[in-house]
């Protein structure tokens, strides 16, 4: 333990922003499945991807080289906020009682002006359309720290963007939307009648709160009918993992400055970004004999990790997009309307799947009122009120530690801090309240959904 048991703020200089991002794919005991062609079923190459890509992405996508440098410019704008701080919970440790050998860590991602882990792949995303003369980009959001992130990147390069925001999100959270605005995205709720896939979805079910995969299957209907438009999506592919990379390799620099080594790394998991950006360079260093537990954490109302089943699935709703071997939960599940908007997606990235199937990683799912529980925890000891979606991270932070607490065992906890939760009050208000509902565990609509999954011969 460091001797400066005072210190609870671990800084890193300008200089050592990573210069290139961790690819995990090149140490993968076993490599991925392939995507699949939504019609054939054949595995797809980089031209089917083009449509919606440009063609510096898609090499990204496919790639295997462990490292991939970042570019000047980006790393310029890096700058503006990185590298972040990781900070020691030592208010949060005396809140929960915790003795000395039980220590918790966070990295957070909420100083950027976006206020989430996002902007790291949003920068380089629309750099490189900027260099393909890309001049419109369509994207889906959830809970909105996406679309406000891309909307703040699509300004610094002077691209038009436009947003389908999914309703419930859009209704519970006018100010991320308007600070979408502000940069200046355009943010209609999904689904809309402005795509054939949302008419179609509300002509079946008007009065849907809507879901992460419509979302999707609206932003690539309208990139795919625009020459002049492409398409980015926020997590889930393996570019985006990679982008977030530079949360964990600062990481790595800021627990050995705190003379520490995690036990255990927590992150939460919808697609998988924020959780992939802390966790792969910790797990390149436990595939090279390090010894450190990685917990990924997911809502119990939208449990894909923990209840889906490892196959392969859509990415949207529709069935637009490729086939990737996920565990999913089928992608006509639709989640109940909890505040986490950013964990409401049906599927988990394919490395983060591929990772929990090669057992490198364990999921575990928490509730959402235990999980405000731990957020105003959190916020009444460390001061930061965290998003919905962090809060789960927390949520198995605190248990990590109170096991240990209990078991007399030594533990030092890190988790990831994605974002700020400023936007989202109106949960913390109804949870405050005693208004927010503990959704129970829809096991019979995921058992429907998954039902009604393609049978792929290379299962």
């Amino acid at each position: 333990m460091s001797t400066d048991t005072h210190r609870i703020k671990f800084l890193l200089d300008e200089d050592r922003i990573p210069t290139a991002w961790y690819n995990i794919a090149a140490d993968l005991p076993q490599p991925l499945a392939p995507p699949l062609n939504p019609g054939t079923h054949q595995p797809i190459g980089p031209a089917d991807l083009e449509p919606l890509f440009p063609m510096a992405l898609i090499a990204q996508e496919v790639s295997t080289e462990r490292y991939i440098e970042i570019p000047d410019p980006v790393r310029d704008i890096y700058r503006l906020w990185r590298p972040t701080p990781l900070y020691r919970a030592a208010r949060l440790e005396k809140a929960l009682d915790l003795p000395a050998g039980v220590r918790i860590f966070y990295k957070y991602e909420g100083t950027n002006a976006a206020g989430s882990h996002k902007p790291n792949t949003a920068v380089p995303q629309a750099w490189y359309n900027q260099q393909a003369g890309v001049k419109r980009i369509t994207t889906e959001t959830g809970a909105g720290q996406w679309g406000s992130s891309l909307a703040m990147a699509c300004s610094f390069f002077d691209i038009e963007l436009k947003v389908y925001m999914v309703k419930v999100s859009y209704e519970q959270k006018p100010y991320r939307r308007a600070l979408m605005e502000t940069w200046g995205a355009q943010c209609v709720p999904s689904p809309s009648p402005d795509t054939n896939a949302g008419r179609q979805i509300l002509a079946e079910t008007p009065d849907t709160t809507g879901s992460l995969g419509i979302a999707i299957s609206e932003a690539v209907e309208d990139a795919a009918t625009r020459e002049d438009t492409k398409y980015s999506l926020g997590s889930v592919l393996n570019h985006v993992m990679l982008h977030q990379t530079v949360i964990g390799q600062e990481a790595l620099e800021q627990i050995a400055m705190a003379d520490a080594w995690p036990d255990v790394v927590v992150g939460c998991v919808g697609g998988g970004s924020n959780f992939a950006g802390l966790t792969f360079p910790f797990i390149q260093q436990k595939l090279g004999g390090k010894d450190v537990r990685i917990l990924a954490v997911e809502p119990a109302a939208c449990p894909t990790l923990t209840k889906g089943e490892y196959r392969y699935d859509f990415g949207d709703t529709v069935g637009m997009t490729p086939l990737l071997k996920m565990h999913t939960l089928g992608h006509s599940f639709l989640p109940a309307g909890f505040h986490a908007g950013g964990l409401r997606y049906h599927g988990s990235a394919p490395l983060v799947s591929a990772l929990l199937d090669q057992g490198l990683i364990e999921a575990t799912a928490v509730n959402q009122l235990p999980t405000f529980e731990a957020a105003v925890t959190f916020a009444r000891s460390e001061g930061i009120v965290p998003a919905p979606e962090s809060a789960h991270a927390i949520r198995a932070a605190v248990d990590e530690a109170l096991a240990a607490r209990d078991a007399g065992e030594e533990k030092t906890i890190l988790f990831g801090l994605s974002g700020h939760g400023n936007f989202d009050l109106s949960a913390y208000q109804n949870y405050l309240g005693g208004n927010l509902v503990d959704y129970a565990h829809p096991q019979e609509a995921i058992d429907a959904a998954i039902a009604e999954l393609p049978t792929i011969a290379a299962d």
